[in-house]
């Protein structure tokens, strides 16, 4: 019975270690097979929270102990969106993922970083293959289009390459070939593809400012203005470069070295500390590329793109037009004539740059001169013309829309030179005597000169003085004379006064062009079309000659209605047009991103079209008419409804009823292709992304149109848009969606919610 009894719990303590280990959850686990699921909640293994505020969620983990590769959910600061990324942390035996009070998770890659998802959002490996990436209202935030490949399971290798393999253990896809803003020793940066950093450690949006990227001509960091001005460079070896076909940088243990495919030593190499411990490469928000390695903690080894100019090398180190010295920020001084053209735009943080005081405008382009700052060079130059003098240098820049300075260094000639002729002005340098044959010449806008002005009201002071009569007897006949005499100057004085005003108007920057009453009057049929009335006269409909439509304002015969309008003519004339189509435009999508996304519950508009859009007296457009509206609970991804709204403006999916708040972001693509109607000759790349903006919006496949605020990001350049997307712009018949339209009464459009 004892011996039985030994057996007994013996067998049992050995079945309760063995029930103990099948449970357990394996510490190296760097595989899943298809059909597998992860949900984003805190009940995904390995979930650990760290004091810097940051939490990953691993899914995948690679080796054991030390800092190693995972993959899963990462959130940092307030964790109410996550990145699907890889990230280095550390691990023991122990604990499996440690939580340390330093050497917290860095992230080297991410595929939502423009596009964060919320709690309970999924990730699947789908039994064809296809690994997917899902918020918790179920919209598809990113996908490797994998379906059909043959995939056979996901891995994560020793060297953090997320990879996708087929039954051959062939690689299908993988993490490496899609770099965003670090690069891990063995991982190489292809031709044609480029590291962009985020906006900060906590804000994981996309700074397309500024980009890091291999050509067949070498390694280059950029600054994204039109076009891009390179800040460094490593060109390909000059003898090997004729026989390469393909290069790419790779990261090796002690170098960033440069190979074309055919090469088997590299062309050119950055030196790098060799590696003791973990470590990465990222490419910063300043535009540094810096070299991090675990010790005890994550310590910066090395900064490989500093030049000779130090930190000072860096284009957005003090911002747009903004004077660097010594690694201090500074504004462009007065002009001789005490004139100052730039000021800071924030005073507290100089490094954020200068704005102009006077914004140059294309249609004043006859006030436009040149400010010489002197003793300052320009880290950047890409000639454009050579064997120059510096006259013609900015006699080129002063022809050209576009050029913002003309950059001259001269070359052996002592009176010829090299000519650079920039865009947009990044941040400029202060030099010693090594840098006395670089001039800069920017471009800035006068003062409006109103010289004339005062002239004009200087000779009516003079008219206005009524002259001394001298009474004699016959007081009646003068006294006649005398009231002939006011009121002929009463009305000279008014007639003056309007050529005053016009003389005025003359010297607004930009003004639209002007018309006689009689043109006017032709132009709009006789007053036949009214538009709007408001408290100070009516607008009517009009038609220039060459097919374009106009709007013109008759106003009452009040002098202080007529002052109110000429105040209103100047600021209309004064504003940079494509700047406020621009604003209106950006003003409309951070309104429906507060709606959609900044709200307790979802609002949904329903009636976007520009006749719900108000502008006050700053231009500033507010969202109006929300009597269609409808809320819509977060936790709710889509509503049926009847259809309400205005034709032209509605969502092909209103004719299955069943909505989200996409509907009002195809509305919003169709305002913006009403609003952009400007000349393109100077401002086509900003118009183009508007137009791909409203293009992106008008998806007849709702699930891919953009969010707002990635709208938002467009329109603000903090993200780029694609240049050759495949548009579903129309997935019903013209005919079919006409007759719905038309069959609709006004009831239905305004009825109940």
């Amino acid at each position: 019975m004892g011996i039985w009894w030994t057996k007994c719990v013996f067998s049992f303590i050995v079945l309760l270690r063995f029930v103990h280990f099948i449970n357990a959850q394996p510490y190296d686990y760097p595989t899943a097979n298809l059909s597998t699921r992860w949900i984003n909640s805190p009940s995904l293994r390995h979930s650990v929270n760290f004091t810097d505020g940051s939490m990953v969620r691993s899914i995948l983990l690679r080796g054991t102990y030390g800092p190693r590769f995972a993959c899963g959910f990462f959130c940092n600061g307030t964790c109410d969106s996550y990145l699907f990324a890889i990230f280095i942390l550390q691990t023991d035996s122990v604990s499996y993922i440690t939580s340390p009070s330093i050497g917290f998770p860095q992230v080297v890659w991410s595929v939502n970083r423009n596009n964060p998802v919320r709690i309970n959002a999924t990730l699947d490996l789908t039994s064809d293959g296809d690994l997917v990436l899902k918020d918790a209202d179920g919209s598809t935030v990113w996908s490797t289009n994998t379906s059909g490949h043959s995939v056979a399971g996901l891995s994560l290798t020793d060297s953090g390459n997320l990879v996708l393999f087929d039954d051959n253990n062939e690689t299908v896809w993988q993490s490496f070939d899609h770099p965003t803003d670090c690069l891990v020793p063995g991982q190489k940066l292809m031709e044609g593809k480029k590291l962009t950093p985020s906006v900060s450690v906590t804000n994981w949006t996309q700074l397309s400012l500024l980009s890091f990227s291999v050509t067949k001509e070498g390694l280059f960091a950029s600054v994204e203005s039109n076009p891009p001005q390179v800040y460094f460079s490593l060109p390909v070896g000059v003898t090997n470069s004729k026989t390469s076909t393909l290069t790419y940088a790779i990261f090796l243990n002690g170098s960033l070295a440069l190979f074309s495919s055919r090469l088997n030593e590299s062309d050119s190499f950055l030196t790098i500390p060799k590696a003791s411990s973990a470590q990465y490469m990222r490419f910063d928000p300043d535009g540094h590329l810096r070299v991090y390695e675990w010790t005890t903690s994550w310590k910066e080894v090395e900064d490989l793109l500093t030049g000779y100019l130090g930190e000072c090398s860096y284009p957005t180190v003090c911002g747009n037009y903004g004077i660097c010295s010594k690694g201090q920020c500074s504004c462009p001084p007065s002009a001789i004539d005490g004139t100052n053209y730039f000021k800071q735009v924030d005073y507290r943080q100089p490094n954020l740059g200068c704005s102009e005081t006077t914004t140059l405008s294309r249609e004043a382009s006859k006030h436009h001169s040149f400010q010489e700052i002197k003793n300052t060079t320009y880290a950047i130059f890409d000639s454009n013309l050579e064997n120059v003098d510096l006259e013609s240098c900015k006699v080129a820049c002063s022809k050209n829309c576009l050029c913002r300075a003309a950059i001259f260094r001269y070359g052996t000639d002592a009176a010829r030179g090299s000519c650079f002729l920039p865009s947009q002005i990044f941040s400029l340098v202060t030099y010693d005597n090594r840098y006395y044959n670089s001039i800069i010449h920017v471009k800035v806008q006068n003062v409006t000169n109103v010289s004339d002005v005062s002239t004009a009201v200087t000779r009516r002071k003079k008219r206005s003085r009524v002259p001394v009569i001298v009474w004699s007897s016959h007081g009646s006949f003068f006294g006649l004379l005398i009231l002939i005499a006011i009121l002929r100057l009463l009305v000279l004085k008014r007639r003056n006064s309007e050529e005053g005003e016009e003389a005025y108007l003359d010297q607004v920057p930009g003004l639209p062009m002007r018309f006689s009453y009689e043109d006017l009057k032709g132009m709009i049929k006789n007053f036949s079309k009214v538009l709007s009335e408001g408290g100070f006269g009516s607008v009517y409909e009009g038609l220039l000659d060459d097919g374009t439509k106009t709007a013109v304002k008759q106003i009452d015969g009040l002098s202080h209605v007529k002052k109110s309008f000429l105040t209103e003519v100047e600021a209309i004339g004064s504003i940079h047009h494509v700047n406020l189509r621009k604003k209106i435009i950006l003003d409309i999508a951070k309104g429906l991103t507060h709606l959609h996304e900044d709200c307790r519950q979802k609002i949904i508009h329903l009636d976007i079209k520009p006749q719900n859009i108000l502008l006050d007296e700053n231009f500033n457009a507010k969202i109006s008419d929300f009597r269609l509206s409808k809320l819509i609970d977060r936790d709710q991804s889509r509503v049926v409804t009847t259809m309400r709204g205005t034709p032209g403006y509605l969502a092909p999916e209103w004719l299955s009823s069943e909505i989200t708040e996409k509907v009002d972001i195809y509305s919003f693509g169709v305002v913006v292709l009403e609003t952009l109607c400007e000349d393109m000759q100077c401002h086509r790349a900003q118009i183009t992304t508007m137009l791909r903006v409203a293009a992106r919006c008008l998806q007849s496949d709702h699930t891919k149109r953009p969010s707002m605020s990635h709208v938002v990001n467009v329109l603000e350049g903090v993200l780029e848009i694609e240049n050759n997307p495949e548009y579903e712009l129309s997935s019903l018949p013209l005919k079919t969606m006409s007759a719905e339209f038309t069959a609709l009464l006004p009831s239905v459009l305004s009825g109940p919610r």
